[in-house]
C-alpha cells in the first residue's frame, strides 16, 4: 500500500510541475538548460507506440507479447524488447520518455513528441492507409506549434522551436516497394529516379520544419537492409542465408544522396544545422563483428521467424546477446549501443555534430 501512495504521489508531482511550467510561460525554464525539446519523426525504428491508435495492420503494430518484455515488461507498441534509439536519446539529452503523439492524455509536449510510425515513409503512398506517413507526422508537429504559441506567446515558441532538435529514421519502407514479394528480387524499375523522389520528399519535409521555425536536425541514414533477417528469409526462401548486397546497394544510393542534400540545406538556410549518423556503417560492424561489441548473435532474431500477433514463435534464451530481436528490428541492448553512437559518436560515424553537440549549440 506504501508502495502504491508513493507512486500517486511521484505522479502528482510531476503532472503539477507540468502544470506550472505551462501555466506560467516557463517551459523554457523546465528543460535542460542548454536546449530545447525533442521531436521524432520516421518509422518503426523509432515508433514508440502511435500504431497502437491507428487502424492497420497487424504487421504495423508492436502491442502484443513478446514485444516491451525485457525493459517495460507489457507490450508498449515499440518494435523491441525495450527501449528503443529515441529513448536513450531522450535519457541522454536529460529528458523524460517522450510520449507518442497520438497517445491521450499528454497534450501539453513540453519536452516534445514523438510522431514515428511504423510501415511509414517519405512517400505517402507506402502503406498507404494503414500508417501515419511523413506529411501526416509534419501535419502533427504544426498543430504542436500552434498549442505552444496559445501557451506561450510568438516570441517564446520561436525560441523553443529554433532550440529544439528534430530526429528522423525514414525511407527503409519506401525501398521494400521495390521488392518482389515472391521472390525478394528488385524490381525493375529505375532506382536512381526512385531515390531521388523519396530524398525530394524528405528535403521538402525537412524544409517545411525549417520553415516552422526548426533549425536543428539529426537524421539516421538507411541501415544494410539487405542483411536483415526479414529479407535474408524472403530471398533465401525462408533461410537466413546471405546478405543480398543489391539490394544493400539501394541504401548506400539513397546514403550518398541524403548526405548530399543536407549539405545543400546547410548553405542554402541560414542557421541550419545537421547531424547525420551513419547507421549503414554501424549496423554493419556490428553485424560482421558481434563478439566485439558484446554479442553472439548477428544473424538470427531472438524471436525466430515470427514474432507475436498471428505468428508462433520461440523466444531465445538470452535477448542480450542478439542483435536483432524480430527479423527487422534491433534489440534493446543493440539500440543502446546505436543510440550512443549517435549521441556523443566520433566525426567518423556521427558528422558534423553529433546529437549530443546539436543539443549545445
Amino acid at each position: 500500500m506504501g508502495g502504491l501512495m508513493y507512486l500517486l504521489v511521484l505522479c502528482l508531482g510531476i503532472i503539477m510541475q507540468i502544470n506550472h511550467c505551462l501555466s506560467n510561460s516557463m517551459i523554457m525554464k523546465c528543460l535542460p538548460k542548454k536546449h530545447g525539446a525533442l521531436f521524432i519523426f520516421g518509422d518503426s525504428l523509432f515508433d514508440n507506440g502511435n500504431n497502437n491508435y491507428i487502424n492497420t495492420t497487424i504487421g504495423n503494430q508492436a502491442n502484443y507479447p513478446p514485444y516491451g518484455q525485457t525493459f517495460f515488461r507489457y507490450p508498449s507498441g515499440r518494435f523491441s524488447d525495450g527501449r528503443m534509439i529515441p529513448d536513450f536519446v531522450a535519457e541522454y539529452a536529460k529528458l523524460p520518455l517522450l510520449p507518442p503523439y497520438l497517445h491521450p492524455g499528454h497534450p501539453e509536449y513540453i519536452y516534445g513528441v514523438n510522431f514515428a510510425s511504423g510501415g511509414s515513409g517519405a512517400l505517402s503512398q507506402t502503406s498507404q492507409g494503414s500508417v501515419i506517413d511523413l506529411k501526416t507526422q509534419l501535419s502533427y508537429l504544426k498543430k504542436v506549434k500552434n498549442l505552444f504559441r496559445e501557451k506561450l506567446g510568438h516570441e517564446k515558441t520561436k525560441e523553443l522551436l529554433s532550440k529544439s532538435v528534430y530526429l528522423f529514421s525514414v525511407g527503409s519502407n519506401d525501398y521494400g516497394s521495390l521488392l518482389d514479394p515472391n521472390s525478394g528480387s528488385l524490381l525493375p524499375v529505375d532506382h536512381q529516379q526512385f531515390v531521388d523522389i523519396v530524398i525530394g520528399n524528405l528535403t521538402n519535409v525537412i524544409k517545411e520544419i525549417y520553415d516552422l521555425g526548426g533549425r536543428k536536425f539529426g537524421l539516421l541514414n538507411l541501415g544494410p537492409f539487405g542483411c536483415y533477417p526479414s529479407i535474408r528469409m524472403l530471398v533465401n526462401n525462408g533461410t537466413e542465408g546471405e546478405c543480398i548486397d543489391e539490394i544493400s546497394a539501394v541504401a548506400r544510393l539513397h546514403n550518398n544522396k541524403l548526405t548530399k542534400m543536407l549539405q545543400k540545406l546547410e548553405n542554402q538556410l541560414k542557421g541550419f544545422k545537421y547531424s547525420i549518423n551513419d547507421f549503414y556503417s554501424a549496423f554493419s560492424e556490428v553485424m560482421k563483428y558481434p563478439l566485439n561489441y558484446g554479442f553472439k548473435e548477428a544473424s538470427v532474431a531472438c524471436c525466430g521467424s515470427g514474432c507475436g500477433g498471428n505468428k508462433e514463435y520461440e523466444l531465445c534464451d538470452n535477448v542480450n546477446e542478439h542483435v536483432f530481436f524480430d527479423t527487422h528490428h534491433p534489440t534493446e541492448k543493440a539500440n543502446q549501443y546505436f543510440a550512443k553512437l549517435i549521441w556523443n559518436g566520433n566525426g567518423s560515424v556521427t558528422w558534423p555534430y553529433n546529437l549530443k553537440q546539436l543539443f549545445e549549440i
